[in-house]
């Protein structure tokens, strides 16, 4: 891999990790569309670190806050002293289903669902979803914040993070959707949705730097490939959580919706044409 396509990719991971449209499925379909060979799903995973540092530090007080509450926790032998402590113990119960599931389907999420025709079915179906979700919202009227988040909320969520694991889903996207579904405002499902996605994240992108650290550090310019891609989504994975915080706070989720069913709809028309493998 070049300098120039790891940084492209670093692009495109910043710009898509955050936003409702799938981070997986543009690393996997502009490679593609250019004539690159596939990074592939460890690169892919390693490359979130960027991200996550930019989650980390956009939140940075939120997170000192938390781990703060969790350390009164342990020293006074209690769960859920205070309301920051009970967020922190949620966003580890919420982290479960995925953990479970990645796990127990890691062979399908690295070869088989990374097949265009299952991203095109993803980015259109949850699309859909995401819509549904927006039409209930809208219907209820009133909207719960962060601290109104209860453990059936946590646990609900999670498990539609867990559905992230396909490609084309986004984890953004099915953790807002949960989230609108459970009755939040579209800032607080972005919120919890970037906090929860924090555990995860990180012991996705260390284990596959761990497991195929000879595939992807094969040599030493894979492994400035690598830095590179890492580093460049951090600044522009930073920029996209400032912006669709600000954005849900102001919009709907509709134009991601539109952008999914068209990126859908054209992808299994390249397909069709044989455009696209």
């Amino acid at each position: 891999m070049s300098g120039l396509q790891a940084t492209v990719l670093g692009i495109i991971q910043g710009l898509t990790e955050f936003l409702p449209i799938s981070s997986t499925a543009h690393l996997r379909i502009v490679p593609e569309l250019l004539g690159w060979k596939d990074p592939g799903a460890a690169f892919t995973a390693v490359i979130q670190l960027g991200t996550l540092v930019a989650v980390i530090w956009y939140f940075r007080r939120d997170i000192a806050k938390l781990l703060t509450a969790v350390g009164n926790d342990i020293k006074q032998r209690r769960l859920g002293t205070s309301r920051e402590a009970k967020l922190a113990w949620m966003i580890c119960v919420g982290t479960i289903p995925i953990v479970i599931c990645g796990l127990m389907f890691k062979k399908y999420i690295k070869e088989d669902l990374r097949d265009l025709r299952v991203i095109a079915t993803a980015m259109i179906g949850f699309a859909l979803l995401l819509l549904a979700a927006e039409v209930m919202a809208a219907r209820r009227g009133r909207h719960r914040e962060e601290e109104e988040i209860g453990w059936f909320d946590v646990l609900f969520i999670g498990c539609f993070q867990a559905l992230a694991l396909i490609p084309g889903a986004s984890r953004s996207g099915t953790t807002i959707t949960a989230g609108l579904f459970a009755g939040l405002s579209r800032s607080a499902a972005a919120r919890f949705s970037f906090l929860l996605s924090l555990p995860s994240v990180f012991a996705a992108a260390v284990y596959e730097l761990y497991k195929d650290r000879q595939e992807i550090l094969a040599s030493t310019d894979d492994a400035v490939a690598l830095l590179i891609a890492t580093i460049v989504s951090g600044i522009f994975g930073y920029a996209s959580i400032a912006f669709l915080i600000s954005f849900l706070k102001r919009y709907s989720t509709s134009v991601f919706i539109i952008y999914r069913i068209i990126l859908g709809v054209a992808l299994f028309v390249l397909i069709q044409q044989g455009m696209l493998k």
